[in-house]
């Protein structure tokens, strides 16, 4: 049976205009670190204004980059452990 040790909470900030949306993802990890990312999308002229939609592709990309750069961290943090150069980790 496993057991959850540890949670994570990841918190998404979004800045918007009637043409463009910006989000930013934060996550802390239990060993203080922090890790931020960003997405943005743009509305064109022509599309209903609809903030939600901007919100969610604003922030899939920012939830996008911010696995990207979770998956570098664990990379750097093997390399360090082994004292080699690893295998590249692939989504």
């Amino acid at each position: 049976m496993m057991h959850t040790t540890v949670g994570w909470h990841v918190e998404m900030e979004f800045r918007e205009d009637d043409q463009r949306t910006q989000a930013v993802a934060l996550v802390r990890l239990p060993d203080g670190t922090e890790v931020r990312a960003h997405g943005h999308a743009s509305r064109h002229r022509t599309d209903a204004n609809q903030p939600r939609v901007g919100e969610e592709i604003a922030g899939a990309r920012a939830l996008n980059e911010l696995a990207m750069r979770l998956l570098t961290k664990a990379h750097d943090e093997i390399d360090q452990a082994s004292g080699r150069t690893s295998h590249p980790i692939h989504v």
